[in-house]
């Protein structure tokens, strides 16, 4: 839906609302990769509520169909939110919240059939939902663009390490002359090192697997149904293929939610990453100096 300036109709409510007035911050919304894992997480727990009788058949689906379209990008714009507000998401969660309700209302054909928090939150809170939420798109940024990248990179150097195999040229210790290396092999252990990082990547999804999601505002679990936190990460799981599973216990919730051991696991796989292409940039950029004064070992096609 659009107005007649043509900007899109808010689907938010007064929360919403007053959240954009108090955080008026960086001027730059969440990752729209968070809002739409958080909107993935919502229309499992739809489901899973409605199999637990917490929340009606009729509404559970019309929140599921309603939080496949803002997972698939379709309701981008109905998240201003800065990035930069409470500390837990709460803001965030309640937009989402808002906006799936007035969305699966519509569905119903009747306003505000579908409630915010009773329905659409119904057995979660901020405190288990964004944390998961930004675990599950950091994992799967890393597996579905990063990773693949590293992986092509490692390709073409692995290719370059063969035809370059027999060229020999000079080795260097503090950019003074030492004994005579391969260029295949340099080109080898550049290949090495962004595999290895990207190693590191792949562990580092696997520690963001463990979710906080069923530990409600502080961990114990409190108003979520016995059940629900296995049953939504199972289906998470069966919808991502990443390797999801509930955080041990009222322990594993509370860590998760009050600490960012996992996050700072997946930024530590990250910058090593960055060390890696930062240290076969500079080899090449050596190399490659000149053409008259520099190096010139190595001489790059135009781009």
């Amino acid at each position: 839906m659009r107005s007649e300036s043509g900007a899109p109709e808010p689907l938010w409510g007064d929360q919403t609302s007053l959240a954009i007035e108090n955080f008026p911050i960086a001027h730059r919304p969440l990752d729209v990769r968070v809002v739409r894992a958080l909107a993935m997480i919502k229309r499992h727990a739809a489901s899973v509520n409605a199999m637990l009788d917490a929340v009606p058949d009729d509404v559970a689906e019309a929140i599921t169909a309603a939080a496949e379209q803002v997972a698939a990008g379709e309701h981008d714009e109905q998240f201003p939110i800065d990035v930069y507000q409470t500390g837990s998401g709460t803001s965030t969660n309640t937009n989402m919240n808002e906006v799936v309700a007035s969305l699966a209302s519509a569905r119903l054909g009747g306003a505000s059939r579908v409630h915010p928090n009773d329905h659409v939150n119904a057995s979660q809170s901020s405190n288990d939902t964004v944390p998961t939420a930004i675990r599950l798109a950091a994992a799967l940024a890393m597996r579905d663009e990063l990773a693949p990248a590293l992986g092509e990179l490692v390709a073409e150097l692995r290719g370059a390490a063969g035809r370059f195999d027999d060229v020999v040229k000079a080795g260097r210790t503090h950019l003074m002359d030492a004994t005579p290396v391969m260029l295949g092999d340099e080109c080898a252990a550049w290949a090495l090192m962004i595999e290895r990082a990207a190693e590191r990547v792949e562990g580092a999804v696997d520690v963001l697997g463990e979710v906080p999601l069923g530990g409600t505002p502080v961990g114990t679990g409190v108003n979520c149904p016995p059940g629900f936190a296995e049953r939504v990460i199972a289906a998470l799981a069966d919808n991502t293929g990443l390797p999801l599973r509930p955080a041990p216990g009222i322990p594993g919730c509370m860590i998760h939610q009050g600490g960012q051991g996992a996050l700072g696991t997946a930024s530590g796989a990250v910058r090593d990453v960055a060390v890696a292409l930062t240290k076969v940039a500079n080899d090449i950029r050596l190399l490659s100096s000149g053409p008259a004064t520099g190096l010139a070992e190595l001489r790059l096609p135009s781009l």
